[in-house]
């Protein structure tokens, strides 16, 4: 069955935007009497059948919703943006794994700088793709992207969490089980929140790295191999999602 994204503020009027209308009755070639499944972002999903198609706009008759409770950790990834089109791979695999927030950085060595038009441009662009990858993989929760910012903006603004993490090939760095365990030890439970900063191709500098680790990150090591920056991604969210996202 087809999923299509149905913001809160329109489940009332059950009606798709214009973009997901076009998808569902252009590309899809859906019309009335067709059924399809809808998900707000926010846990909620129902299946509904399809009335109306005209003017660019789908409207739903729906079933019931139900709810699907959020992962038991808010997981944040803060990734620096990588060459290419790997940041769409990013926030793809982000949503499969079920970070919470995906915040880009514009970090010293990150290639790709960006103006403030040029960033929101890419917000926007980043959050269709994490509304296309919650419609394929099932994932009804929708990750919060942010607009680009620089690490030391993050960390003084918004950086939040019971566990602050930042991927480092530094000598002090540690296995993230190492730091998951001291800080389950202090808590006396799993952490409710998480943060994971991972660098662009060459790493932090070592000034980030420092700033990174006086805000309160602990540095991770990702073993012996060094990592492309989005397999970085990939390898941190995995383990934490292992890890945080057990039943309680």
């Amino acid at each position: 069955m087809h999923r299509f994204h149905l913001p809160p503020e329109s489940w009332d009027a059950a009606a798709l935007d214009r973009d997901e209308s076009h998808h569902c009755t252009n590309v899809l070639r859906l019309g009335p009497g067709d059924k399809v499944a809808v998900f707000d972002g926010r846990g909620r999903e129902s299946h509904g059948v399809i009335v109306s198609a005209s003017s660019g706009r789908v409207a739903l008759k729906l079933s019931a919703p139900s709810s699907r409770p959020a992962p038991s950790c808010a997981i944040t990834l803060a990734q620096a943006v990588p060459k290419g089109k790997n940041m769409d791979l990013i926030v793809q695999k982000a949503v499969e794994l079920g970070a919470a927030r995906v915040v880009p950085l514009l970090s010293d060595r990150t290639v790709v700088q960006l103006t403030s038009a040029e960033a929101e441009k890419k917000r926007a662009k980043w959050r269709e793709i994490a509304i296309e990858a919650c419609k394929q993989c099932g994932q009804n929760h929708l990750p919060d992207i942010a607009t680009p910012v620089s690490p030391k903006a993050f960390l003084e603004r918004e950086a939040a969490g019971e566990l602050l993490l930042i991927a480092s090939l530094q000598p002090d760095a540690r296995p993230i089980k190492s730091v998951l365990a001291d800080i389950s030890a202090s808590l006396q439970r799993l952490p409710f929140r998480a943060t994971v900063l991972v660098g662009p191709e060459g790493d932090f500098t070592p000034a980030e790295l420092a700033l990174a680790k006086s805000h309160g990150c602990h540095p991770i090591t990702l073993g012996p191999i060094i990592l492309r920056t989005e397999t970085a991604a990939i390898y941190c969210l995995s383990v934490l999602a292992h890890e945080l996202f057990a039943a309680r």
